[in-house]
């Protein structure tokens, strides 16, 4: 509970009661959508990933940095 997943422009998700076990991955999508142990969906309306560029940064519980990607130029002209 309490993991999020941000973008550059401070959109978040948050990890409510979701369990992940060792070497799985789970994909987060913008819209709606039923969650799985596979996928979970943000109930969004609109995209929130920039296409040319973003990073998508992990926190824990506790917000702490916990791992990121990054895609894209980065803003700034810095990569």
């Amino acid at each position: 509970d309490g993991w999020t997943l941000r973008d550059e422009d401070g959109h978040r998700y948050t990890f409510d009661d979701y369990r992940l076990r060792g070497r799985s991955t789970v994909r987060v999508h913008t819209g709606t959508g039923r969650d799985t142990r596979s996928d979970v969906y943000q109930d969004r309306r609109h995209y929130i990933w920039d296409n040319r560029s973003d990073t998508a940064t992990l926190r824990n519980d506790r917000g702490r940095y916990v791992d990121s990607n990054s895609w894209g130029q980065r803003r700034g002209g810095r990569r």
